[in-house]
Order: C-alpha cells, then sequence, then structure tokens
C-alpha cells in the first residue's frame, strides 16, 4: 500500500537531505565555481509549481508568513555579522563599511529612484521604496566573501561583512520615506516626522540599544561566570535571548531592531578579552567542575563563550539559508517576469554598483582590486525580500506589488547564480594574490 506524504514530510525529507549533502560534499562544494545557494534555489524550483509541484507560495498571499521568516532570517544573520567584527571602533578601517553602508546605499537608492521615475514609469514612493528594496547588500547569501575568523584584517572582507550588517538598517528610513510618499505611512509636514522619528531616533536609538544589551548581557554572564561559577551552559541560549530581547526593546521604544541586533553582537564580542577578565575560582573548587565548565569559569571565559555561540549561531544561518533560498526558488513560479528586468537588473549589478562603491570608497585606504571586488559583490537577496514583503504588508496596491515582486526576485536570482559562480574563482584569485 502506497502512502501519500503530506507536505510538512516531504519538507523534512528535502531540508534534511540538503543539511546532509552540504555537510557531506561542503569540501567539495568550496572547489567548484558556484555556491551552496544556488543548490537551495535549484531545489526549490524543483519542488514548486515549475517542478514537482509538492509547494506553492504566493508573496501576496502569503505575505505575513514570508514576511517572519525572512525577518527571522536576517536576525540569525545581522548578529552573526556583528561578532565577526572584531576590530577596535577606533580603527581608521571601519570608514570602509560605514561609507559603504551610508554613502553607497544612499547613492543606490538615488540612482534607482532616478530610473525608477524616468525608465520604469513608477511614481515617486514607489521609486524610493524600490532603492530602498535594493540598496542593502545580503548578509545571509554573502558568507563566502565575509569574514569567517574575527581577528581577520583584511579589507574586503572586513567592508562587505560591515556593510551586510549596517545597511540593512540604514535602508530602513527609506523604505518608510517611499511608504510615505504613497501615503501609507505618517511623515509630517516637511518631513519633520521622518527626519526625527524615522532617522535620528530609530537610527541612533537601535544602534544604542543593542549596544548597551550587547555589553550588558555578556559582562553579566562572564561575571556570573567567573566570581560566582553560576550561568554555566546553555550559551547557545546568549544568542536567541540577546537577539529576541533586544528585537522586541527596540520595536517597543520606535527604533530599527536590525540596527539593534547588529549592535548587540558588535558589543557581545568585545567583552572577548581574557585579560580584563579576573577569576576568583578557589582552586579548592575546581575539582568539582566539569572540564567544560572549568573553562566556562577561567580567564579564558570570554573566548569561550564567544566560540560556542559563533558555533551555534553559524548553524542557525546555515538552516535560515537553507529555508529562505527554498522559498525564493518556489515563489519564481507565481511571478509573471516584466521585459524591464532585462536591463534593469545588469544596469544595478554593472553600474550603479560599481559607481556608489567608487565614489562611497573615496577616502578609505582600498587597493584597486578590493574596490573592484566589493564593486562586484554587492550581493542582494534576503534583506531584498523582507523589505519587500514589509510593504506588501504595509498595503502598497497589488499591480504594484506584483512590478516590484518581479524586479526584486529577478535581482535575487541573478545574484545568486552571478555571484555564486563567480566567487570562488575570484576570492581564490584575491587570496593567491595576496599571498604573493
Amino acid at each position: 500500500m502506497m502512502i501519500e506524504p503530506d507536505v510538512f514530510t516531504l519538507g523534512c525529507i528535502i531540508v534534511g537531505t540538503l543539511l546532509i549533502a552540504k555537510t557531506l560534499g561542503g569540501s567539495f562544494i568550496t572547489r567548484l565555481p558556484l555556491s551552496a545557494a544556488m543548490l537551495y534555489l535549484a531545489v526549490g524550483i524543483a519542488i514548486g509549481p515549475w517542478g514537482w509541484g509538492l509547494l506553492t507560495l504566493d508573496a501576496i498571499k502569503n505575505t505575513v508568513l514570508l514576511e517572519r521568516l525572512t525577518e527571522v532570517a536576517l536576525l540569525i544573520s545581522l548578529f552573526t555579522s556583528g561578532m565577526k567584527l572584531e576590530l577596535p571602533l577606533k580603527d581608521k578601517r571601519w570608514h570602509i563599511p560605514v561609507q559603504l553602508a551610508t554613502v553607497s546605499m544612499l547613492l543606490t537608492v538615488g540612482a534607482v529612484t532616478a530610473v525608477g521615475v524616468w525608465f520604469l514609469n513608477l511614481p515617486l514612493g514607489a521609486a524610493v521604496l524600490l532603492g530602498a528594496i535594493l540598496a542593502p547588500t545580503d548578509p545571509v547569501l554573502a558568507s563566502d566573501v565575509q569574514m569567517a575568523d574575527p581577528s581577520d584584517r583584511d579589507r574586503l572582507r572586513f567592508g562587505l561583512t560591515g556593510e551586510g550588517g549596517l545597511n540593512d538598517g540604514t535602508a530602513f528610513p527609506f523604505v518608510m520615506l517611499g511608504l510615505g510618499l504613497l501615503g501609507l505611512h505618517e511623515l509630517g509636514d516637511i518631513l519633520w516626522r521622518w527626519w526625527a522619528v524615522d532617522v535620528l531616533w530609530a537610527v541612533a536609538g537601535g544602534l544604542a540599544l543593542g549596544y548597551a544589551m550587547g555589553t550588558l548581557v555578556g559582562r553579566a554572564i562572564i561575571y556570573l561566570r567567573t566570581q560566582r561559577r553560576e550561568a554555566l551552559g546553555s550559551d547557545e541560549f546568549i544568542a536567541l535571548g540577546l537577539i529576541a530581547l533586544t528585537y522586541g526593546l527596540a520595536l517597543l521604544t520606535l527604533t530599527y531592531g536590525f540596527l539593534a541586533v547588529f549592535a548587540a553582537g558588535l558589543a557581545l564580542r568585545r567583552i572577548d578579552d581574557p585579560a580584563a577578565v579576573a577569576t576568583h575560582v578557589p582552586k579548592s573548587e575546581t575539582s568539582e567542575l566539569s572540564a567544560e565548565n572549568l573553562r566556562a569559569t577561567g580567564t579564558n571565559a570570554p573566548a569561550h563563550m564567544m566560540r560556542q555561540v559563533e558555533r551555534f549561531n553559524s548553524q542557525l544561518e546555515s538552516f535560515a539559508e537553507v529555508a529562505i533560498v527554498l522559498v525564493v526558488g518556489v515563489l519564481l513560479a507565481t511571478v509573471t517576469f516584466r521585459f524591464d528586468v532585462l536591463w534593469f537588473v545588469p544596469l544595478l549589478f554593472l553600474l550603479i554598483r560599481p559607481m556608489s562603491v567608487v565614489v562611497g570608497l573615496v577616502g578609505t585606504s582600498v587597493k584597486p582590486i578590493q574596490r573592484r571586488l566589493m564593486a562586484w559583490f554587492g550581493i542582494r537577496g534576503i534583506g531584498s525580500l523582507y523589505y519587500l514583503l514589509y510593504a506588501i504588508s504595509h498595503g502598497i496596491a497589488v499591480p504594484l506589488a506584483e512590478q516590484l515582486l518581479s524586479i526584486t526576485l529577478a535581482v535575487i536570482v541573478t545574484s545568486v547564480v552571478a555571484h555564486g559562480v563567480s566567487v570562488t574563482p575570484l576570492m581564490n584569485r584575491y587570496e593567491a594574490r595576496k599571498k604573493r
């Protein structure tokens, strides 16, 4: 007797197979001119209406579900990005990601807005919204060009990691501006509310709140471990708890949760200073502790906690990447792609992104090869999809939502394929040149 499996059962089988395949063939895949995201995208297409028809999703009908999925994936990845950045905040290399996430992002929003108004016949609010959706680079899909070791001082990897962490928050004011110009958000007379609340308060407040939470929670845990032998174990819950608490407080205070969670990861990384930790556990009591807990209560307690949290976070990020890229593959069958994506997508990647990076990096100590690679690896992905779903949930008209969905998914798929094919040879060449 043949049993017909339900969607959940098939989902478990597919996701489980992909995760095991990534583990078994991970080293082999890294040597090939392709990325794991390309594999997930192909599987998503195969299980969607274009393939076996096992799963159907619609960005208009399933907006709330998809928005929450992409939101959670971004939060995990942004926290992980913050924890990768170990450089002191006074280091001049911080100018690279900050300028990319502000100057370059502003130029991208402005250029896409101009193209949207003049060539896509979009109203001003919709054009600004499209610019805000496509401006942020992605922290989820860009792991191959980001920092793997927090002690890495490479300007290329540091710049792309910091940019991906910062600009998913700094793009939010322009999402709100676009919605406001469409009559879906209060901007105030002469934009006073947008400037005061959506820009100044939400950005500064989010960064300050996140940094304070990461510092307080991290130092409290280290104090309890080194001075009281408490709060031992369950390092995995530190990441989940800090992400959830920080994001919830940011939403409550009308600040940007993405920036807050990134700043929390950044602050947590900065308690990793063994020399600053003085342990007062008597030698007579150390025999009562397991080897694992002994490492967690000694002078290396911060470093031990960082390793545990980073490992758990990287695993969560892998789960999120699988789920979201599968969703993108399934969504492709429900979208009618317009003719304008044929010229707009290459315009974004080959002209707008390089132009914004070149101007944005003026005054930074970046080598020409690093600048060229930063210009190319403006990877778009889950952040863009989240902002689009956020706009749809706030009531943009269905025809406009379908047009923006067509462009956004075309950009994401092109990014997954083009950057996935090029990342291995380009980064191998870059690393080889560094060694020489």
